[in-house]
């Protein structure tokens, strides 16, 4: 499904990020301390990115009180911590529930392009 929409940082609502811009405004924010940034689009939903700078949860809903959808890498085994949110929480998740970061960035790049997951990535609904 092809979606057209804008996406902003929450955050920073003035700021719009296309998906040639979406890399460096992650990794921007990574080396500035925060690893939790949420996009907002136009058409309401919200994409999620929360990082250990090794592996990161990518998460897409379509509004805010919405469980979403989440991208897997099933089978990967054990868990990491170090996953920091916006409100000083420190989390641990499994490693099934995230993706190496490299992949992360390259998802987010995707549905901020077209709106949607990418074909070859696994995700599993949370509703």
């Amino acid at each position: 499904m092809l979606v057209i929409e804008s996406w902003v940082v929450r955050d920073s609502p003035d700021v719009t990020v296309s998906s040639e811009a979406v890399l460096e405004v992650l990794r921007v924010r990574i080396d500035g301390g925060l690893f939790e940034t949420w996009f907002a689009g136009s058409t309401g939903r919200l994409l999620g990115f929360v990082t250990n700078t090794q592996r990161a949860m990518v998460m897409l809903l379509d509004g805010e009180d919405d469980p979403g959808e989440h991208a897997v890498e099933p089978g990967a085994p054990g868990s990491r911590e170090g996953f920091v949110l916006s409100n000083g929480q420190h989390d641990v998740y499994q490693n099934e529930d995230t993706v190496p970061i490299g992949e992360a960035f390259t998802i987010v790049g995707h549905i901020i392009r077209r709106g949607s997951w990418p074909t070859d990535t696994r995700w599993v609904a949370d509703r």
